[in-house]
């Protein structure tokens, strides 16, 4: 959660996905904390670090320095705005987290605040940013909630679900990265403000 904070407090892109790369991290060795060793568990584990902590962010540092940008200047919502709504949102997130009827196992562990709160953190990240690299990194975030509320689930689904999950992912960032190559390379900005008054 404090990664959350320090995303949302944070103009500097690179800190940004520095603290979604180790977020990726934390997530991947947390399936071999709760399990029992299990080959699946183990390949998912170490994919979820691989493309999580470094293929997703190293795309991302790559599309930063073609893009020539390392800020956020005039985002849509503040820093502090920001921050103020993430500390609230991850209070909400605990208080909200003791009043689901959740299992005895899963009461009173950080999963489910947790997860709450990074897909409020994704959410404020992909409103209240105005530079497509900081929605992504908002977008990643809150996919990274879903999959942390989704390790609740471990014991009942396969993990293979999560794996084509994280392949999707791999996917859209490639080739998210390659669209913020080509909108930068075709009007030098990726201000999404100027991005939605273009015209033929």
């Amino acid at each position: 959660m404090g990664l959350n904070l320090l995303a949302l407090g944070s103009g500097r892109l690179h800190a940004v996905i520095r603290a979604m790369a180790v977020q990726g991290v934390v997530l991947g060795v947390m399936p071999l904390l709760m399990e029992h060793f299990n080959w699946l568990v183990t390949l998912v584990a170490l994919a979820t670090i691989s493309v999580k902590g470094f293929v997703i962010p190293n795309l991302l540092t790559r599309a930063l320095r073609t893009a020539n940008i390392d800020r956020e200047r005039e985002p849509f919502i503040g820093f502090v705005p920001s921050l103020l709504l993430g500390a609230g949102g991850t209070i909400a997130a605990v208080a909200l987290a003791r009043a689901l009827p959740l299992l005895p196992e899963h009461a009173g562990t950080l999963l489910v605040p947790g997860s709450l709160a990074s897909v409020l953190t994704g959410f404020v990240l992909l409103i209240g940013r105005a530079k497509a690299i900081s929605q992504v990194c908002g977008y990643l975030i809150l996919e990274n909630g879903i999959y942390l509320f989704g390790l609740l689930l471990i014991h009942s689904t396969p993990l293979l679900v999560e794996a084509g999950i994280l392949l999707d992912l791999t996917v859209g960032v490639f080739v998210i990265g390659i669209i913020v190559d080509r909108i930068q390379r075709a009007f030098d900005s990726l201000d999404t403000r100027k991005l939605t008054v273009l015209r033929e």
